[in-house]
């Protein structure tokens, strides 16, 4: 054998004797986030006993080191890691995890590797020799699949391997979702989270101004037959021609113009990925577009009598408002009753009402 031949094998049985000695005889803490943060740890227990303003400031904690370690701004994880919970929210057998801060699912295969003969490794070295996604983001020398720092960091540093860019962004979530709709409705949810710089977004307003006169009931399911059999998937609010419609949510414009069925239309998607359907209008507020930015009770348009038809088709039925509501399973969409949201949100706001004119008493 000539002497040029064995160095090469050599090497790579010395680089093979390294790195199984670095697997057997400890690993490193994540060097980016250092010693372990006994504070960020929260266990099921705690989460109990936090009230909604707690768990969001404790996610907003998480997201912010994630931001300072990456440079990935912390509307951008924070984009993703909702979008999981929904998902979660939407599979919770298939996404099934102990409960923590943070939403992002990886399963076995994925966090250790695929040819990872061990699927439950928490060692940082030997998941990397796999090309598994797991990483010790909390210092404690282990990359834990149900530690909020891990799974944050871990996900970070998947997305910084496209870059850091908007467009980067974009490209990771497809590269890791495969699907369209996953990364439309991360990149809706990043917008809104930089708009506000907040994670509370939950304010919600009744469709219609509660001073105007309407009437509605539960009408979800009923029969339709205009263009075919088919069950009604909403609540009807029958009020006056012009009409305020307002948005019920904070979220962004997805589709707005013609329906044959719903006639002068808007549809908005939320934080908790349902989408809000608003038919039969009048008309449009002129300056909406879509993809923009709407928050409760700004007016999107009005009550009118549009659809079954071609466009601009109107008078068919009585002036109202048809509202739907949909949830996103991340590759589909169904319809579910609005109408048990709509009489809290109407009780909510003429509550607020009521406590406004008391007070300036």
């Amino acid at each position: 054998m000539k002497k040029s031949e064995f160095k090469p094998k050599k090497a790579r049985r010395l680089l093979i004797s390294a790195t199984a000695a670095a697997i057997l005889f400890g690993t490193a803490a994540c060097p980016a986030l250092g010693s372990p943060d006994p504070e960020s740890a929260t266990t099921a227990e705690s989460l109990d006993k936090m009230s909604r303003e707690d768990v969001l400031a404790s996610r907003k904690k998480l997201y912010d080191k994630i931001a300072a370690t990456t440079r990935i701004p912390w509307y951008r994880i924070a984009a993703v890691d909702q979008y999981e919970h929904t998902l979660t929210k939407a599979h919770p057998k298939d996404r099934s995890h102990p409960k923590r801060l943070t939403g992002i699912y990886m399963n076995e295969p994925v966090w250790s590797g695929m040819f990872n003969p061990d699927r439950n490794d928490s060692n940082p070295r030997s998941i990397s020799i796999f090309n598994g996604y797991g990483k010790d983001g909390s210092g404690d020398g282990r990359a834990d699949m149900n530690d909020d720092m891990d799974v944050l960091y871990s996900m970070a540093s998947y997305l910084l391997r496209h870059g850091q860019s908007e467009d980067d962004f974009g490209i990771a979530l497809w590269e890791y979702y495969h699907n369209g709709r996953s990364v439309q409705r991360i990149l809706q949810f990043s917008k809104l989270y930089e708009k506000f710089q907040t994670l509370d977004l939950s304010g919600h307003a009744f469709p219609l101004p509660v001073s105007a006169s309407y009437s509605y009931r539960d009408t979800w399911g009923s029969g339709r037959s205009w263009g075919g059999y088919r069950i009604h998937e909403g609540t009807d609010i029958f009020a006056s021609y012009g009409t305020p419609v307002r948005s019920t949510c904070y979220g962004i414009v997805e589709l707005k113009g013609w329906n044959p069925f719903g006639g002068w239309r808007i549809g908005i998607r939320d934080l908790d990925n349902r989408y809000h359907y608003y038919a039969h209008l009048q008309g449009f507020e002129k300056s909406l577009n879509q993809g923009d930015i709407v928050t409760p009770g700004q007016t999107i348009g009005w009550v009118g009598s549009s659809g079954y038809g071609k466009p601009g088709t109107q008078g068919k039925f009585p002036p109202h408002l048809h509202y739907g509501i949909y949830r996103d399973s991340g590759l589909a969409e169904w319809s579910f009753d609005p109408y048990p949201l709509l009489r809290h949100w109407e009780a909510e706001e003429r509550k607020a009402i009521k406590a406004k004119r008391k007070a300036g008493r």
